[in-house]
């Protein structure tokens, strides 16, 4: 039986030429062009002659890639028919590798994107699914069609995010880019970033809520109607004793429909010990922004001129490999990370010579070993430091001032943006008015902390934030409609909600004081 290696031509010597012939017959099927000749395949492929094409097509034949069969529409002689000419066309095995090769090259070069568009659509497939709740006979083709396309969307978003965190992780890791063109990106992306955390604050919560009541109407219902359309349409199997195939295929398939919605509700609504994915996805876009800071801050101090320590130990490799000897190397070796001989220890030319008389392992205790002599110039001296004039000390008083000053003015930016948000009673979001910079940034942090944490049935929600310092209880209001919320720049809108927000500092040092 002939072994088919359809991918022994990406690791073959002369492989472009094996994949310029194989992506010739993809495009020629395209075109749904079948059976092409060797000169046919020849004016796709530059520099090569025809007799390298031909043996390259032999070659592919051989590995299953390709099919030859005899060309005998040009035959006119006798000798025309013994001469060897063949029309080649894709295998099964070889489209089967074209198309693997094709997945592979687009997953390994997809950025990705963070899609709140997607997340808009998202919310409107569920609402248009709480509809269909809330019916007594849901259509169950109208059900079925807004799963798959609800599971087709929140598969989109969700490789989409994975995608573009992963590419994300990289750009954050390159150390040789350009400063200037690194950071023009870096604002775009850090805009980009900030944007989809506004966008999945708010739909999220409104998903969040979505969920919750379709689950409380019975989403089981709609899943069984589900699992059932698409089980009506069963082949009868092969197995003894089974009446109706459509039972067989409604149990297989139920199970897989409850997998894909408790995927959809885990990756927005979080429980005990397990945060959604959405929250991760938003703590993950948080901490890039100031890595992607760093980034640049390590750019710009490399172009100001300061040591780089991995340039220093490219440099340093290079030397080893360039050292003429091992003697060459050890000397090498020594200077650059000061690993001189012990002090004590006197190893002169005589204790060189013994040693090379009579070598001793490097496994031998030193109990057993051969003694050696030490200098007591130690003990008559009493030190080794260097003498002279002791180094100056540098002040840095400015900077500690200037470190001072700004760090008082964070803390202080902070404190007034609590100051601003802290409710004496529970209160509107609508009339929270306009809101600063600082204190919009920390608003949509407690707001994100506290949608995150609700669960599906619950009206109202307090937590705290990870610094301890504030919490905030965001109740639900039925028939509240939307709030508007102004910043410099822009309009926040989302759901009316009562909000009571506690500085938790200043509560404890009024009661340290008390």
């Amino acid at each position: 039986m002939q072994e088919f290696q359809p991918f022994a031509h990406l690791t073959a010597p002369n492989s472009t030429l094996y994949r310029q012939l194989m992506h010739a017959f993809v495009q020629a099927k395209r075109r749904f062009t079948v059976h092409l000749r060797p000169e046919d395949v020849h004016e796709t492929v530059t520099g090569t002659e025809l007799t390298a094409v031909a043996d390259s097509l032999a070659r592919l034949v051989e590995w299953g890639n390709l099919r030859a069969d005899p060309d005998t529409s040009r035959v006119t002689t006798v000798e025309d028919f013994h001469r060897a000419r063949f029309l080649y066309q894709l295998t099964e095995r070889g489209e089967a590798a074209e198309q693997a090769i094709a997945a592979y090259d687009e997953a390994l070069g997809r950025r990705g994107a963070l899609q709140a568009v997607a997340l808009s659509d998202i919310a409107g497939q569920l609402r248009a699914l709480l509809e269909l709740a809330r019916q007594s006979q849901p259509d169950p083709a109208k059900v079925h069609l807004l799963l798959r396309a609800l599971v087709d969307r929140f598969t989109d978003l969700a490789s989409n995010a994975q995608a573009f965190m992963a590419s994300l992780q990289r750009t954050i890791d390159l150390h040789d880019a350009d400063a200037d063109a690194f950071r023009a990106y870096k604002d775009r992306l850090i805009d980009y970033l900030e944007r989809f955390i506004r966008d999945l604050v708010g739909t999220g919560g409104k998903i969040t809520a979505l969920i919750g009541e379709i689950e409380e109407l019975g989403v089981g219902a709609l899943l069984d109607l589900t699992a059932w359309r698409e089980a009506e349409d069963a082949a009868p199997g092969e197995a003894a004793g089974v009446d109706d195939p459509r039972q067989v295929e409604f149990e297989r398939l139920l199970p897989l429909w409850r997998d894909r919605w408790q995927g959809v509700r885990s990756w927005f609504i979080s429980e005990q010990q397990h945060p959604s994915q959405a929250k991760l996805l938003r703590s993950q876009a948080r901490a890039a922004i100031p890595q992607l800071l760093q980034v640049v801050a390590a750019l710009n101090e490399r172009r100001a001129g300061r040591s780089d320590r991995s340039a220093d130990f490219r440099s340093l490799a290079k030397w080893f490999a360039q050292a003429p000897d091992e003697t060459s190397a050890h000397r090498l070796w020594r200077s650059a990370f000061g690993l001189s001989a012990a002090r004590h220890l006197t190893v002169d030319s005589d204790t060189l010579r013994a040693r090379e008389e009579n070598p001793v392992p490097a496994s031998t205790p030193w109990a057993q070993a051969p003694p050696l002599e030490i200098s007591p110039r130690l003990r008559k001296t009493g030190s080794y430091e260097r003498r002279g004039k002791p180094n100056r000390v540098v002040d840095r008083s400015k900077q500690r001032r200037y470190l001072a000053a700004l760090a008082a003015r964070e803390a202080a930016e902070t404190a007034a943006a609590r100051a601003a948000l802290v409710t004496s009673r529970p209160t509107r979001l609508a009339d929270l008015g306009e809101l600063d910079p600082n204190t919009f940034r920390l608003f949509l942090t407690l707001l994100g902390d506290a949608l995150a944490a609700r669960t599906p049935g619950r009206r109202s929600v307090e937590t705290t934030t990870s610094d301890g310092s504030m919490s905030i209880r965001l109740t639900a209001v039925d028939g509240a409609g939307d709030a508007a919320i102004n910043t410099p720049h822009g309009v926040f809108r989302g759901p009316d909600h009562l909000v009571e927000i506690v500085d938790l500092t200043a509560t404890d040092i009024e009661e340290a004081v008390g």
